[in-house]
């Protein structure tokens, strides 16, 4: 709703009916900004995917402006090459991102931007990459390398959700193809950054797309024991983001040997439990039938006697706990569980 600016010949009376106005929009626009910051500031971190942030400001010829007379100072804001503001870019829709919308915001990625606003432009970039015909349009501006050389920010979060948006990206089979060369990196900041922390759970997730088909699995060969390790230390979280990749790799019998000559922790075998995570237990189950599966096409024989502490000895060594402890899991209350045991067990 748009109000007229009051004529220059008003009396007194009008003059103090604008000043009123103006302390009651005022008040009301405080309130306003305090509610709107109360519902929208918290709850969203952690989450996998955060929605882009929204700034709100004030605008020459707002209902303010109109009302007081009185110019408003206006919020420094970046401008795009053209002549778009930054805040503008990061508070559209990601299904209404256009081509050149993708550039504006890739440009917005280079060192001399700061901290906050590289974040903001890799989370929507990030969610507009959730749409496939987005995936394409960044992959041929260029935009997989732009976001991959940000693994090395020092930054956490610019390294959190630049993995985030490559997680999107690496969904276009397409992609992969490209990002495949970052694979290597990733599986270094999973091995070294903080255990649970959201950096190890992005690089994960992206590793996972990564692994869904047979093409780049090889990458991950060397890291199969840093993955078991993980498996044995982390939160819920990371062990199932654990599994989907190990999941991935035991369905190619070309990585069976692989994983079964794999140094293994021994405590592994602890997971085959009923307390264990429902989720986490059927997909270590799952894993394991996925083993079974070729085993009798592997060598497994002569893999124990290579190793003992080899992931084939932890599991199927003859003094291996699995054997005792996999039976027991007959009796858990879920059907899918049972179903996976018995898999096993015949």
């Amino acid at each position: 709703m748009f109000i007229n600016n009051m004529g220059d010949d008003e009396g007194a009376a009008s003059k103090l009916f604008n000043t009123k106005v103006l302390l009651g929009l005022v008040a009301g626009a405080g309130f306003s900004y305090g509610l709107y910051k109360l519902i929208f500031s918290g709850g969203n971190h952690g989450t996998k995917r955060e929605d882009a942030a929204w700034n709100i400001s004030m605008q020459p010829g707002s209902l303010l402006e109109r009302v007081s007379g009185l110019p408003l100072v206006q919020e420094k804001c970046d401008l795009t090459p053209n002549g778009s503001s930054t805040d503008e870019l990061l508070s559209k829709s990601p299904d209404s991102l256009e081509p050149h919308h993708l550039e504006m915001l890739l440009s917005l990625l280079q060192p001399n931007h700061d901290t906050s606003a590289r974040i903001q432009v890799l989370v929507t970039l990030s969610n507009s990459a959730a749409f496939s015909v987005n995936q394409d349009y960044i992959r041929k501006m260029g935009g997989l390398q732009v976001i991959g050389n940000l693994l090395s920010d020092p930054a956490f979060d610019v390294r959190v959700q630049a993995l985030n948006a490559l997680n999107n990206l690496s969904m276009n089979v397409t992609n992969q193809e490209q990002l495949k060369v970052y694979a290597g990196q990733v599986l270094g900041i999973i091995e070294t950054s903080p255990l649970n922390s959201d950096l190890q759970l992005a690089g994960l997730r992206m590793l996972t797309n990564m692994s869904v088909t047979n093409n780049y699995q090889y990458i991950m060969k060397s890291s199969i024991t840093l993955f078991l390790s993980l498996l044995v230390v982390g939160n819920v979280a990371l062990q199932i983001q654990v599994l989907k990749i190990l999941v991935n790799l035991s369905a190619n019998p070309d990585m069976v040997e692989d994983i079964l000559r794999s140094q293994a922790p021994v405590s592994l075998v602890l997971l085959f439990d009923c307390c264990t995570n429902t989720e986490v237990l059927l997909r270590v189950l799952t894993f394991v039938g996925n083993l079974k599966d070729w085993t009798t096409s592997t060598h497994v024989t002569d893999i124990l006697k290579l190793s003992k502490d080899s992931l084939c000895s932890v599991l199927y060594g003859d003094s291996s706990e699995f054997h005792q402890r996999l039976p027991l899991l007959l009796s858990h209350p879920d059907g899918q569980v049972k179903k996976q045991v018995a898999k096993i067990m015949t």
